[in-house]
């Protein structure tokens, strides 16, 4: 049996996908209460106001706090990757804009482009990109 470790109130983190026996899951996609699981290891972030910022969006007028159900756009996208930017999470992502269908608030997933950004996070899980996915507690 796998292990299963619960995000609820972990703040902003990343799961790095990796064969660990481990799965992590989040409540997500707004009142929805959507609860997907990933194997792999997580990183979290002292990131507060990002993941405040990324609720806004999925709590405004475009969504209303229903989560994004049908997946996420490319200006949410572009949103995600400029607070990612802004938050200088010290590891180098970007939503992976294959995947925007699949993801809905508090579970984006996303490309590990490398691990050698600004502030190293990260290392040792290339080849790179590698997928992951982005996660933050849940606006409901």
């Amino acid at each position: 049996m796998t292990a299963l470790i619960r995000l609820y109130g972990a703040g902003l983190g990343l799961i790095i996908r990796h064969p660990t026996g481990v799965r992590y899951t989040n409540q997500t996609c707004g009142a929805c209460c959507a609860q997907p699981e990933m194997e792999g290891v997580f990183v979290p972030f002292d990131a507060e106001e990002s993941w405040l910022r990324l609720n806004a969006n999925f709590e405004g007028p475009k969504y209303r706090g229903s989560g994004a159900m049908q997946g996420i756009d490319e200006e949410d996208a572009d949103l995600i990757e400029s607070v990612l930017r802004d938050g200088r999470l010290g590891v180098p992502l970007a939503v992976d804009r294959s995947r925007l269908k699949e993801s809905h608030e508090a579970w984006v997933h996303v490309l590990i482009l490398a691990e050698d950004g600004p502030i190293p996070t990260v290392a040792g899980f290339g080849p790179y990109p590698r997928p992951g996915v982005l996660t933050w507690p849940n606006s409901d």
